[in-house]
Formats: C-alpha cells, sequence, structure tokens
C-alpha cells in the first residue's frame, strides 16, 4: 500500500467558479497532493458518478490515490481506491469487504481517541481528528487538540489525518505533534492559484524529518 504522508487534498462540495473541478485537482496533485478525497453529498447521483469517475481517472494518471467520502457504494462501482468514514456510515469491516484488501479506508475520530483505537482494530488504514482550527468547511465541528495528536501518536500504529482549518501557517504544529497528514479543503481549492497552495503544504513535509 502506497505510504500515506503528506497533503491529503479534499475537494470543496461547492467548487469555487472557473475551472472544472478535475482541473482544479490536477493542479493540486501536481503542487503536491499525496492522497485526494472526492466529497460531495449533493443529491444528483449521476452528476456525483460521471464526477467521481473523470476525477479517478486524473488521479490515476498521475499515480494519486482517489479516495470517496461517505458513500461506500459509490466507491465500490467506480473502483475507487478507497473510502472515508464518518460516525454514521458503513462499518470499516463492511468497507474492506466490499472494497477489498488493498483499499484505503479512513475512519473520522473527531476528538475521540477510543474511536481511533477502536478503528484500528478492525482494520482501518488511518485515522482522522478534527477539527483544529476555526474551519469554514465544517465551522460546528468538535474541536480537537495537537495534544490529542501526541497521544495518538503514542498509542497508535495507524497514520494520521489532521483536519480542521489547516493553514501552511498553522500545519507545521500539527505535524510536530504527530500528523502524517494534512487534509485541506479551503486551504487548496479556496485559494486563487491550486498548485501554489499544495505546494506550499507539500513544503511542510519536504523541510528535515518530514520528508514523505
Amino acid at each position: 500500500m502506497i505510504r500515506l504522508s503528506g497533503l491529503y487534498a479534499i475537494t470543496p462540495e461547492v467548487p469555487a467558479t472557473g475551472s472544472p473541478l478535475a482541473t482544479q485537482v490536477e493542479q493540486a496533485i501536481a503542487g503536491g497532493a499525496r492522497l485526494v478525497q472526492y466529497r460531495n453529498k449533493g443529491e444528483d447521483s449521476l452528476q456525483r458518478l460521471r464526477e467521481a469517475q473523470a476525477l479517478l481517472a486524473v488521479c490515476h494518471s498521475a499515480g494519486v490515490p482517489l479516495i470517496v467520502n461517505d458513500d461506500l457504494e459509490l466507491a465500490a462501482r467506480i473502483g475507487a481506491d478507497g473510502v472515508h468514514l464518518g460516525k454514521d456510515d458503513a462499518n470499516p469491516r463492511e468497507a474492506r469487504r466490499r472494497l477489498g484488501p488493498r483499499a484505503i479506508i479512513g475512519v473520522s475520530c473527531y476528538d475521540r481517541l477510543e474511536d481511533a483505537l477502536r478503528a484500528q482494530k478492525v482494520g482501518a488504514d488511518y485515522a482522522a481528528f478534527g477539527r483544529f482550527f476555526p474551519s469554514s468547511t465544517k465551522p460546528l465541528a468538535v474541536q480537537a487538540t495537537p495534544a490529542l495528536l501526541s497521544r495518538a501518536r503514542e498509542r497508535l500504529t495507524l497514520p494520521l489525518v489532521a483536519i480542521g482549518g489547516v493553514t501552511p501557517e498553522n500545519g507545521r504544529s500539527l505535524i510536530s505533534a504527530g500528523a502524517d497528514m494534512l487534509a485541506v479543503v479551503d486551504g487548496v481549492f479556496g485559494q486563487p492559484d491550486i498548485h501554489a497552495a499544495a505546494a506550499a503544504f507539500n513544503n511542510l513535509f519536504l523541510d528535515g524529518d518530514c520528508d514523505p
């Protein structure tokens, strides 16, 4: 399995006007994104299917895995590289059964270390904590702290993902606390230059021992 480290780019629910989402994802990957998550909870299933298929083609052409947020059925249908599960989604064991042994199964653990310990026990591939900072994507999400990452690093062997209001300015503190990946939505796709924004995050992992 690919090493889970670096920038984890998550697509916005409503992409900024301008270039197609697939083009924006290409720019993020060119800037250094190591993992991409397709996040769209809209009701137009055909649009979501077509968009997900387009992103999968972009990601695979660049050798980058595509993860589908929440929707196990969509992930299985398009042959995605994995799925990200929240508290109300499918069990990681069911996701593994549907997607196969090589799939990347991620689990949202919010501010709860015990959730991450359970996720590791049932075979998840990474645990995501957050939000860590004020977030325009999920302004009401529970607050996590860098100290949580440090405790998780001591007790988990899973890669750790930090999400929520992460910027190039505050991301270094999360890496130092134990984060293997920084998951970013607006900090990449909400910026006027997506390539440059992704590169700024990627540079955090190129310093010293953070080399992915």
